[in-house]
């Protein structure tokens, strides 16, 4: 089966929020309403077969050099085949369109996020994020995430 990799519609937004719930309820996302999504929609890219959402990733800016990429997903029935990476390079092209400079995440799978060109970094490095989202998390204080980073030298 044909796999397209675009940018998010409204139609997708069902299928993305289920994606993103089904690893928010295991803790290896943060959870995001579908309200939320469709607010942020123009951020979200998506790997389509036939009808359904098989990955998605999302972009939030933090300041007009700094951006994360968030709630990278690959359905299970998905897995191993190419999709992540596929949602993880869509992500940078359209960081580096944007102009943005610096692109971090926060994982569990670091070894992932090298593969795309990432580097290991520290947390405390994006101060945006942990006022933004970590104080919110359920784990804050036990956290077993490591940041990692991408220079796109777009400023």
């Amino acid at each position: 089966m044909e796999t397209e990799i675009r940018r998010a519609v409204p139609r997708d937004v069902p299928g993305i929020a289920d994606l993103v719930a089904s690893y928010a309820k295991d803790g290896e996302l943060l959870p995001r309403t579908r309200s939320e999504i469709a607010s942020s929609l123009d951020d979200w890219v998506v790997a389509i077969q036939g009808n359904a959402v098989q990955a998605c990733g999302s972009l939030v800016q933090y300041t007009s050099t700094l951006t994360e990429v968030r709630s990278l997903a690959v359905s299970t029935e998905s897995q191993h085949n190419g999709l992540g990476m596929a949602i993880g390079q869509a992500l940078i092209e359209e960081a580096r369109d944007r102009g943005v400079y610096t692109l971090f995440a926060l994982t569990r799978a670091m070894g992932f996020f090298q593969k795309l060109g990432f580097e290991l970094s520290l947390a405390p490095r994006f101060p945006e994020k942990v006022w933004r989202d970590c104080r919110l998390c359920p784990i804050q204080d036990h956290c077993d995430e490591v940041a990692v980073v991408m220079n796109l030298n777009a400023a």
